[in-house]
This record gives C-alpha cells, structure tokens and sequence, in this order.
C-alpha cells in the first residue's frame, strides 16, 4: 500500500522519535518480510560511537517506534481471530518467573558454546559467568533463554535451550549476538535465540522501567499459530502454514486505545501503556497473547493481574511497514 508524502507523514508523526533512556541499572546477576517504503531509503546509520551512551538500542530502532498513530492493518481481524479474541491476555513475567536477564560483568572471561542451529547462530564465544541465570531454573525444560547484558562494550549474547557442560563450556540450540548501540538485523532467514530472529531483550519489560512509569519499547509475545514467512523487523519464520489469516513473525499489534486503563495498577498501567504507544511483536509459537518480561523480584503479581482483564478483541495489528527505510535494518523512520 502506497500514501502520498504529507499522509505518510502524518501517519508516522508519532514514530521513532522518543529517545530511549540508558541502560536501567542491571538487575542483579541473580525467528515473508514487508516491501521496503515507495521513500528512498536514507544511508543506514554508520557505525555508533564507541563512546556513546549504552541503551537498548538507539532511539531510532524499530523497537522504539511509537505505533500509536499508524493504520490498522488490512488482515487485523483476521489476525486477531486466528490468536484469539476471547482468549486473555498473560503476563508471563513476575518475581519468580518470566526471561531473567544476567548482567555481565566488564572483563567477563568468554567460554565455547556448540549449537544445534550452527549455521544460523553466531559462534561467539559468549561471556556466560557461573551464576548466569537459565529461564525456568537450572532443571528447566522449556526455552531455556539465556540473557547476558553487557553495558561494558554494550551488546547482548542470548541463547536459547542452552545448557551448561561440566568443563565449562555451554550447549545451545541457537545463539545471536546484538550491538546495542546500533540497527543490524540478522541475515535474511536466520533465527536468533527467539523464533522470529530478533532480540529478545528490548522487548522485556522491566521493573525498573515500570517503576519509573515510562516503558519505552515494543513487548514481545507469542501466538498459538503463525504463518509461514516474517515481516520487517522480523527476519526467521518458524511454521509450515500457508493461511493467510495466520499472522507472520514480526506482526505489530498495538492495545486499542479506547482501552480503558486509568484504574489499573502502575506496574499494569506501565505495561499496558507500552502496548498502546509501542505495541507489541510477535516474535514466537505460544500461548496466546503472552506478553514476555524480566523475571524480577520487584514485580507485583497482584498488579500484574490486571493485564489478564485484557482479551484479543482489546488489540489490533497495524501496518508497521510505513516505519521501514531499509528492510535490512531495525532503523526506522525518524520524525
């Protein structure tokens, strides 16, 4: 779909244009894509200062876009439907579960990992303390994320189904490794620790975020069902289906905003403000609308279960396309 300049204009008016805040203080150590815009597409950003604050990402990445403003996409309901729109929304985060992040100490000594998924992970290798935190606990069997944050040279190493060998090196299925500083997305087709082949951690709500009432990013989440092929940011699919009313990986949803959300507690106030502004990306197969955080014992679950008020026909797809300049990187329009 094509919009005259002043349009596309309007309808981007509230994109890329919040600047995200630096790095919350570390919490405690404790995978079809979309048609590039009819726009030329501007250089991609050169190289980031090393010296340059460490955020989740710059202010102008996708992940920081403000979706609020942008038009419901065509296949919305259908989307919608397919994930549920009974179905109810789940916080799947709080004090005891949820993806933790590790936070990585400068000069962390870096250790193998092997992957299932070779060719399409990054070798490495990776700075895994000993007390890095596995999602679920050391005897899980689910996804097995982990999240290592390091501010020092400002980049992120997540795994998933990773698992530790007894001489120290590590055992993954897939590995990606992110320069926060800037927008490279991985190749075409490649997975990364998240089906879609993004980053997990800018889509991880914090507590430290909603304490300070300002989460300023997409929230990642999962769909029982998706389709066959991804769209910008995304750059993995992870199905064989070719249903149209499936949505792919990479669909941008936003919570509508005739939500009424002023009685909600803060922490799901925060989080459900984010989903408004920021939207939410599908980035994996799961249950339906399960919205990912940052385990931390600073969450409230009492307040978090508010969000499970929240059903399907409360969200909508938006055609999250009008932000691309170049679909080989996460930045995004600016305004």
């Amino acid at each position: 779909m094509k919009f005259p300049a002043a349009i596309l204009a309007a309808l981007v008016l509230q994109g890329c244009s919040s600047a995200p805040a630096a790095s919350p203080a570390p919490l405690a150590a404790s995978p079809a894509s979309s048609s590039p815009s009819s726009s030329p597409a501007p250089p991609v950003s050169a190289a980031p200062s090393p010296s340059a604050p460490c955020s989740v990402f710059p202010a102008d990445n996708v992940w920081h876009a403000n979706v609020a403003k942008l038009p419901v996409h065509r296949d919305s309901a259908a989307w919608v439907a397919s994930i549920g729109a009974t179905a109810h929304a789940h916080p799947d985060f709080g004090p005891a579960f949820g993806i933790p992040i590790t936070a990585v100490p400068a000069g962390q000594a870096k250790v193998k990992v092997s992957f299932a998924y070779a060719g399409e992970s990054d070798p490495g290798p990776y700075p895994i303390p000993k007390n890095a935190r596995v999602e679920g606990g050391a005897s899980a069997t689910g996804d097995r994320h982990v999240i290592l944050q390091d501010t020092s040279v400002c980049k992120v190493y997540e795994l998933f189904d990773a698992h530790p060998n007894p001489d120290g090196t590590w055992k993954a299925g897939s590995g990606a490794i992110f320069d926060l500083r800037g927008n490279a997305l991985r190749k075409p087709g490649w997975t990364s620790a998240d089906a879609a082949g993004l980053p997990i951690l800018p889509g991880l709500p914090r507590a430290d975020e909603a304490a300070a009432g300002k989460i300023d990013h997409a929230i990642r989440f999962t769909a029982p069902k998706t389709r066959k092929g991804y769209v910008w940011p995304a750059r993995h699919a992870a199905s064989s289906a070719t249903d149209q009313s499936l949505p792919p990986m990479g669909a941008r949803f936003r919570l509508k905003a005739s939500v009424d959300i002023a009685k909600f507690p803060p922490q799901a106030r925060a989080v459900a403000q984010a989903l408004k502004t920021y939207g939410a990306i599908l980035a994996d197969n799961g249950s339906p609308w399960f919205f990912s955080g940052a385990q931390d014992d600073r969450w409230s679950n009492s307040q978090l279960d508010a969000l499970k008020s929240l059903t399907g026909s409360d969200f909508e797809a938006v055609d999250s396309s009008l932000l691309q300049l170049d679909p080989n990187s996460a930045r995004c329009r600016a305004t």
